[in-house]
């Protein structure tokens, strides 16, 4: 005698080999021996052999109309064998009676299972509602086949055309598109990105990372509304005109310098500084929009600014203008330089040049004032400043060390072409600016701690620089204090800070008081967006870095061994890894191989060529 019997959730058979009343010992067609319960047993039969009994049920099962049989189904609970005698018309054979059970298990839409061979026919409604789901999942799969099949083939199905941003920089793993995208991706052994700009759907690699830092950042677009400007013609005009030195592209010009010489003999040093937050109340819209973005975005060839262009208008310091400004006039010993007393205004001032380093550094720098050639505009002003300067950096504990040439790199991309220039920091120009803003910052950060007006400072501690709203030294610098808040044009710490100093100098409340939350989600915020900022700029430096590279054809270039197998371009700041490359001690420079480069990962491979031999130096 054999069985049919159910067992987890699967029918089989089985050779009754002992029975009693609760349990049975079978053995399969496989010959293998279990014991099963009584009451999973189904049905006994003698024939066929265990073989055919299963192949013919699953035939009878698989000519069995569903809804035919759903059809005849009674509206309460029914056993298989009920339903099969309805079905066939007569007492039905153990394989016709398998065969129905087999379909009531295989269609659970219309049948529910409610105990071992015992099932009620799906409701009408609910029949309904759940074919039309199993319609929509099989139209929903041979869609999602499509999109694969096609992604498969480098043809960019038409519905992602606007979906890419999703797909590129943010998929949803639940959507039909990116199981399909996955699933080619799998197939063709590609990245998303890889896979869609074979598509045809990343025609520009360069546009690939801008809109993907600006879906993640700026989610709104990078225009502004239209905002309203406080007005600041009743402040007073200063006495004396002021020059500007900045890089040539700089349309943010946050500072200028003032030098008149006093009836004393001593000289007035004036710092002036953009103010734009006495054209942005706290709170107004103006506000709203640089407390949102923190910071100017740079990036090569572009930048996103903080400010409106209606603002940078207002308030950048303009060569042929009067601008407002928050000055403060130093007063310098004619013949030691030192800083005799500081005052500090809220004015305007005439702006009567911006000097641009381009023209001023082949002019002005450690070989001209050697020799004592200064014969263009601002020359004496600019000797001066490079005096007190020098003496400024002494007062701060600190000496020129020339040795130590650090290297700025600057990006030109015009026409989708990109040029990479240096330019060696540390010049006379560059610590005339440095050092007055170091005073200046210092001095601010001095005048509100020693009022207790609220400010954020930055501090330096045994190395680790941090931001704090308690006034604390900053050692690499060597300053008691140190805030920023001479480029409020370009970020919303110094905003802040300069909106302080202005209620301290004008008697009114400060906008931000002592532990005021406001002013510790301020110095959050944007030490948050800062780090973002300041990534996306060194990720785009990388880009261009890496089309320079295949712009100009370069098939070696010479790199520099900065520790085991990382290395630094010696033209460019690009850094990589090499694998090639041999144990050399840091400093050593390579000749490097250059192979495939990913514009997309921002990746490259490189093969080690060679060591470059130091000369011997001359005798």
């Amino acid at each position: 005698m054999n069985i049919f019997y159910e067992e987890d959730g699967a029918f089989k058979v089985g050779s009754i080999l002992t029975d009693s009343i609760t349990s049975l010992q079978v053995e399969s067609t496989h010959g293998k021996r279990s014991k099963i319960k009584a009451a999973n047993v189904l049905l006994r039969f003698a024939q066929p052999g265990l073989t055919e009994f299963m192949t013919q049920a699953e035939g009878i099962a698989a000519d069995i109309d569903v809804e035919f049989l759903w059809e005849c189904s009674p509206p309460d609970d029914f056993g298989f064998n009920e339903l099969a005698s309805e079905y066939f018309g007569h007492a039905p054979h153990p394989i016709e009676a398998a065969g129905t059970l087999i379909r009531l298990h295989s269609s659970p839409m219309y049948f529910y299972k409610k105990g071992k061979g015992y099932y009620k026919a799906a409701p009408p409604d609910a029949l309904k509602s759940a074919l039309a789901s199993a319609e929509k999942k099989r139209l929903q799969a041979a869609l999602q086949a499509r999109y694969t099949n096609e992604l498969i083939t480098f043809t960019l199905p038409p519905e992602f055309t606007d979906k890419l941003p999703h797909l590129l920089y943010k998929p949803d793993r639940n959507t039909l598109e990116v199981k399909a995208l996955e699933a080619a991706c799998t197939a063709t052994h590609l990245s998303a990105a890889h896979l869609l700009q074979r598509c045809g759907a990343v025609p520009s690699t360069q546009a690939y990372h801008l809109k993907r830092f600006l879906f993640e950042n700026f989610p709104h677009g990078t225009s502004f509304a239209e905002i309203d400007l406080a007005v600041c013609s009743d402040l007073p005009l200063a006495l004396d005109t002021a020059f500007s030195i900045d890089d040539a592209t700089t349309t943010e010009i946050d500072d200028a310098f003032s030098v008149r010489e006093l009836a004393n003999g001593n000289w007035r040093i004036g710092v002036h500084i953009a103010a734009p937050s006495l054209g942005i109340a706290p709170g107004s819209p103006g506000d709203a929009i640089a407390m949102q973005r923190m910071s100017t975005v740079y990036m090569p060839g572009d930048k996103i600014t903080m400010l409106p262009d209606s603002v940078m208008q207002a308030f950048t310091l303009s060569a042929d203008r009067v601008c407002p400004s928050l000055s403060m006039y130093l007063e310098v010993d004619a013949d030691t330089l030192a800083v005799l007393s500081t005052e500090n205004r809220i004015e305007r001032i005439h702006i009567a040049a911006n000097l641009r380093l381009d023209t001023l550094e082949p002019l002005f720098n450690e070989d001209t004032l050697a020799a004592g050639k200064q014969d263009f505009l601002f020359a004496a002003e600019l000797t001066l400043l490079w005096n007190l300067a020098q003496k400024l950096e002494a007062t701060r504990g600190k000496s020129a060390d020339n040795s130590i040439q650090q290297v700025d790199y600057n990006f030109h991309v015009e026409n989708d072409r990109v040029s990479i220039s240096t330019r060696q920091r540390g010049s006379p120009i560059d610590k005339v600016v440095a050092e007055l803003m170091i005073f200046v910052n210092s001095e601010w950060g001095k005048l509100l701690a020693t009022h207790d007006v609220a400010g954020i400072y930055r501090t330096q501690n045994n190395g680790k620089v941090k931001m704090s709203t308690v006034p604390a030294p900053h050692q690499g610098l060597g300053v008691a204090q140190y805030m920023w808040s001479s480029s409020p044009l370009r970020r919303y710490i110094d905003f802040v800070n300069q909106r302080q100093i202005i209620s301290l100098l004008r008697e009114d409340p400060p906008a931000y008081t002592k532990n005021d939350t406001a002013l510790f989600a301020v110095m959050r915020d944007f030490d948050t967006a800062y780090t973002l900022y300041n990534e996306f700029q060194r990720n785009m430096e990388r880009y261009w870095c890496l089309r320079w590279l295949l712009q100009e054809n370069i098939q070696q270039a010479e790199a520099l061994v900065l520790r085991e197998n990382l290395v630094k371009f010696v033209h460019i700041p690009l850094v990589g890894r090499i694998p090639s490359l041999p144990e050399l001690p840091p400093n050593t420079r390579v000749i490097l191989e250059i192979g495939d480069i990913d514009l997309l990962d921002l990746n490259f491979n490189a093969r080690f060529i060679s060591k470059i031999e130091e000369e011997a130096p001359a005798c």
